[in-house]
């Protein structure tokens, strides 16, 4: 527990952990993590190997931040001290008892801060925040390899020729950001003043972008200009950018063109290029106007767009061939001379890891009904209520665990896509528990936590780490060091599969790994994948 020595030790977190009862310790880790410790080391839940098992699972911080924890300590209070907490809350009329003060809400910056000071806990540096200005001026370097180069050159001669419109293949893990980059700072070049319009559905994905461009333009720019963040709490009056790329959420900029078409039109007036990152989204109905207004405003406006997958389905053959027209059939990838498919190129030059797949099959006995078959054929997602039946499966988590500490045995940096939100933090207790660095990423992750937690994962440090998510981690989501994936989360998407497995084949050519390793845990029940060799080339049909 993280302790400050400014506070009085009889009420420090770890003096009050130290002297309760085994059965008050054993209340501040959920029954799904008990009964899994009772399963592999039964010892941990008694005397001193459960309070020493409480430091490695929680932070002072983190007790404090979390309700159902936070609860449990404030309920070993004596009366007087539950009294005296509730002073410092300054809640009038405190409550008469621990319990009753447990169940205030007290989540809020000023609650934290007055807990922090009444135990003594010293609140962790936290790391860096990205920058949400509005705008900023890019400065970096940039490079591309050979192949690249090549698809750049392609590209450009796709966007000058009407319809200007176009999609970059390429697998992931090969650069499809870097090169698009390239093709933004020609545009800009070209176009003094200019705008590009650089959309996207995830804020991973749009710090990503963001990023990338300040690095690219340091390097190929020709003077300063804009970088407008258009996602999240973020705002600015976008009409009033005339040089420079707006990066955007998708429902962010589709609501404002619902609120004011005008604004939206003014905007596709001075825009002449829109890059739509995972383009397999285009033709999403709520999307997809908006689309057309960025294309089409502008006679000598351009779309591009970028996927390692470029198809919305895996076997939905209309769905996937709207995508294609939407595009005009138009997609520029890399043709390898000798090579029947460039991720067997970019394999063998260093590009991409080699990847090993492993099955771990698994029979978590679920017993289909008519009604779960028939949302199984006519959805790309297997059913919450089906995900949350395999993840209280303990014998299918403990195959889980047991795959992980496999992996940990011969890689630094792994990768688990958990099979629900409560799953991905079960194991990240569990392993926790059990000595390994892990931790828990979901879209309930407050945002600096997160970052602290990518930030150690990305970190050089030797000693192996595992970061298990759920739903976040999918795409945007950069650590080259990442050689060994668990994908636990079933789905009938090769799309997903295959962002969920490429977060592991980076090669040492892209400061990645040569060798890679890939485990899916398919349920016997349920439809799944067990490899992405042929994704890249599964929907060459509709593009011809």
């Amino acid at each position: 527990m993280s302790q400050s020595s400014g506070g009085a030790a009889a009420l420090s977190i770890t003096s009050m952990l130290q002297s309760a009862t085994d059965e008050d310790l054993r209340g501040f880790i959920s029954e799904p993590v008990r009964d899994l410790l009772t399963t592999v080391d039964p010892g941990s839940l008694e005397g001193q190997r459960l309070r020493d098992l409480l430091g490695v699972l929680w932070t002072g911080p983190e007790i404090l931040r979390d309700g159902f924890l936070r609860a449990r300590l404030i309920a070993l209070l004596p009366l007087a001290r539950a009294r005296e907490l509730a002073r410092a809350l300054e809640i009038p009329d405190g409550p008469d008892g621990a319990e009753a003060l447990a169940a205030l809400d007290l989540s809020g910056r000023r609650a934290q801060e007055a807990l922090a000071r009444f135990f003594g806990v010293v609140q962790p540096p936290r790391a860096a925040q990205v920058l949400t200005r509005a705008s900023a001026v890019a400065t970096a370097s940039h490079g591309l390899f050979p192949h690249q180069r090549v698809v750049v050159r392609d590209l450009l001669a796709a966007l000058r020729e009407p319809p200007r419109r176009v999609v970059l293949h390429l697998p992931t893990g090969a650069g499809k950001t870097r090169v698009a980059m390239n093709v933004v700072c020609d545009h800009l070049r070209s176009h003094d003043p200019g705008v590009v319009m650089w959309l996207a559905y995830s804020r991973e994905l749009l710090e990503q972008a963001a990023s990338a461009f300040e690095s690219a333009w340091g390097a190929l720019g020709n003077r300063d200009l804009a970088i407008v963040r258009y996602w999240g709490d973020t705002d600015t009056d976008l009409v009033q950018v005339t040089d420079g790329i707006i990066i955007a959420g998708l429902g962010k900029l589709d609501a404002l063109a619902g609120r004011d078409y005008q604004v939206a039109a003014r905007l596709a007036d001075r825009t002449a290029l829109t890059v739509m990152d995972e383009a397999h989204q285009s033709i999403a109905h709520t999307y997809r106007q908006l689309l057309e207004l960025l294309a089409t405003k502008r006679p000598d406006a351009g779309l591009l767009g970028l996927t390692a997958t470029p198809g919305r389905t895996w076997a939905d053959i209309e769905s996937d061939a709207e995508l294609a027209a939407f595009f005009r059939h138009r997609k520029v990838t890399l043709h390898p001379e000798g090579y029947t498919n460039p991720v067997t190129f970019l394999i063998d030059q260093g590009y991409l890891a080699r990847p090993s797949f492993v099955t771990l099959n698994v029979d978590a006995g679920l017993s289909l009904s008519d009604a779960d078959l028939r949302a199984l054929s006519s959805s790309l997602e297997v059913p919450s209520d089906l995900l949350r039946k395999l993840a209280d499966d303990q014998q299918r988590t403990l195959r889980i665990l047991d795959a992980v500490e496999n992996l940990l045995e011969h890689h630094r940096r792994a990768i688990v896509f958990a099979t629900t939100v409560e799953h991905a933090r079960l194991l990240a207790a569990v392993l926790r528990a059990r000595g390994h660095a892990a931790e828990a990423i979901t879209a309930g992750t407050p945002w600096a936590d997160r970052e602290s937690a990518i930030q150690r994962y990305r970190s050089n440090t030797p000693a192996p780490m595992v970061l298990c998510n759920y739903g976040v981690l999918t795409a945007g989501f950069d650590a080259p060091s990442t050689s060994a994936a668990v994908i636990a989360r079933p789905t009938r998407s090769l799309v997903l599969y295959s962002q969920m497995a490429g977060r592991a084949i980076r090669g040492p050519k892209a400061g990645g790994n040569e060798h890679a390793e890939i485990v899916t845990v398919v349920d016997l029940d349920l439809p799944g994948f067990g490899e992405i060799t042929d994704a890249f080339t599964n929907w060459e049909d509709v593009w011809g």
